[in-house]
């Protein structure tokens, strides 16, 4: 039987289970088995080469181990882990544990989904860490306008700008939240303001010219605080996380086991457990 799963710190909320299962179902893949691991901080290492000699053929990674992942597979990487300096898959080819970083494809593509544009378009992400540059070469790759990255500590901003702008002509630039430029097509939250469930401290001003914003974390309800927000200022076009994590996940069941499937299904699937288990 194939063994998959997904490492993580915590890790008892994951949907990826529910997410590869409904994958496999699609391809016919039986027997398949995905579990969600708790992994303590300091054997991330020792536990992801125990999976793999015991046979285990893909790992998912998420917080707090993408940069150890990154550190482990550096010898094997994509050019999107390169950039990004984190991994969230992992595999064995020829003998050797290869990384890659799905999260920014899986953004791209679900923004894609709703019918959104990011060609021309002028981009904000608030927050500096390791979710933002998970993203920003797929973005770049999109020819957007120009990029700018907020952050509460700017200089965290600055320095990914600097690493970024040396990729592409497209302008990136960077600020602290207190003095974000204003006119922007598309905000994207990257920060974990919404994991917190609180509000960022960003002017109303930011949005007049906003007409889709996109938090990377999901709910059950399908809003957060940052799209609340967002939509108190008059957005029309908001989304939650959740078709990026589907889509990040589909593109590591793709590497695994050469097969896309079909995510839309998925998608409703999970906001329909979602609503269920808040209703409960």
């Amino acid at each position: 039987m194939s063994h998959f799963a997904v490492f993580g710190y915590p890790i008892q909320h994951s949907l990826s289970p529910r997410m590869h299962h409904l994958f496999a179902a699609q391809c016919g893949l039986t027997p398949f088995r995905y579990t969600k691991e708790l992994i303590e901080p300091h054997h991330f290492t020792n536990a992801v080469h125990s999976f793999f000699q015991q046979g285990g053929k893909g790992l998912n990674i998420t917080v707090p181990f993408k940069q150890e992942a990154f550190l482990l597979a550096q010898h094997h990487l994509t050019e999107r882990a390169k950039t990004a300096g984190a991994v969230n898959t992992l595999w064995i080819e020829n003998g050797f544990l290869h990384g890659d970083n799905t999260d920014g494809i899986g953004l791209v593509n679900d923004i894609k989904r709703q019918g959104i544009s990011l060609k021309n378009q002028r981009i904000l992400i608030l927050g500096a860490g390791g979710a933002t540059r998970g993203v920003i070469l797929p973005l770049l790759q999109e020819e957007c306008a120009l990029l700018h990255i907020a952050n509460r500590t700017a200089s965290k901003a600055q320095d990914i700008a600097k690493t970024f702008q040396a990729y592409t002509p497209i302008p990136i630039s960077a600020s602290g939240l207190t003095d974000i430029p204003n006119q922007w097509d598309i905000i994207i939250n990257a920060s974990a303001s919404s994991l917190d469930n609180t509000a960022l401290p960003i002017s109303s001003s930011l949005f007049t010219s906003t007409y889709f914003t996109y938090d990377m974390v999901y709910t059950h309800s399908g809003n957060t605080p940052f799209l609340d927000q967002a939509q108190q200022y008059g957005v029309k076009q908001c989304s939650d996380g959740l078709g990026m994590l589907v889509y990040q996940g589909a593109e590591a069941f793709f590497i695994w086991n050469h097969y896309y499937p079909d995510v839309d299904s998925v998608i409703k699937t999970l906001r329909h457990d979602l609503h269920s288990i808040q209703s409960t």
